[in-house]
């Protein structure tokens, strides 16, 4: 029988070859502060965000000119260190990390000037960083299921459901090559937003892609989804149906509301 694994090292055996992306939720969920993170080679101090992080690979963005592009990567395959500091609970004082790193690789993003991505193997990794990591994409496993199971049920956006969502009652629509457009929604779930607009709106053709942005008090959720039936109601408003992707502050704000709905079911059974 095999042993069962606890701690750091069930975490690398579940996600050792996984990545997170360095997006504005993961990097607010982690608790990086991005104001003291930095790579240190020789007596150069280059500030950086992270890009992609790792259990044995990171990849980190930084400003640089195409000339500081050229002279760093003299240090390719050299020591390099590593600053940053992690603080996935919002603690008293965050959690510092300095890591011995080879740098792998130093390449330019694609489509931008004066920015490099520096990709950084580990020499090896604090367990404390592989439990932070570990816990956040554990959290991302339960909330893939949550964003299948909260598909299932739409939520009609009225005044009240709009109170437990911490929904402002704002939401636009862009699409490519055009302006944000304001809609009212009428129906969400983590799948799929039904929203009209006003009248003189057009009428998007099924598979168009569109971009949401959905303003709650929580969040300010940018979620991008594919138009799957569209057409005029008899007023003249345009109606829209659209499947969208997975946006993990979509899913956290609909589990807020469900847990707020059964309580609020506890506490007034008999009301609807």
């Amino acid at each position: 029988m095999a042993p069962v694994l606890t701690g750091p090292a069930q975490y690398i055996a579940r996600f050792g070859e996984q990545t997170i992306s360095g997006n504005n939720y993961a990097l607010t969920k982690l608790g990086v502060d991005r104001a003291h993170c930095s790579l240190k080679i020789e007596e150069y101090t280059i500030l950086c965000v992270p890009f992609q992080l790792g259990f044995k690979r990171s990849i980190f963005l930084a400003a640089l000119s195409n000339q500081e592009m050229l002279f760093f990567q003299k240090y390719v395959n050299t020591s390099v260190g590593l600053s940053f500091a992690l603080n996935p609970n919002k603690r008293p004082v965050p959690i510092n990390f300095f890591l011995r790193c080879t740098l792998i690789n130093l390449g330019q993003v694609k489509g931008r000037e004066n920015a490099g991505l520096f990709v950084l193997e580990y020499k090896s990794t604090p367990d404390e960083m592989v439990n932070i990591l570990g816990n956040f994409l554990d959290s991302q496993e339960k909330t893939k299921a949550q964003f299948e199971d909260y598909g299932k049920t739409s939520i009609k956006i009225t005044p009240q459901a709009a109170k437990l969502l911490g929904f402002n009652m704002y939401a636009t629509i862009t699409e490519a090559n055009s302006e944000p457009r304001r809609i009212q929604l009428i129906t969400m779930n983590s799948k799929s937003l039904e929203h009209v607009e006003a009248v003189g709106a057009p009428v998007r053709p099924s598979g168009t892609a569109v971009t949401y942005l959905l303003f709650f008090q929580k969040y300010r959720v940018t979620v991008t989804g594919t138009v799957i039936a569209a057409g005029t109601l008899h007023q003249g408003l345009v109606r829209t149906i659209s499947k969208i992707v997975l946006s993990p502050e979509l899913v956290e704000i609909l589990d807020d509301y469900w847990y707020k709905s059964q309580q609020n079911a506890k506490i007034n059974p008999l009301r609807l």
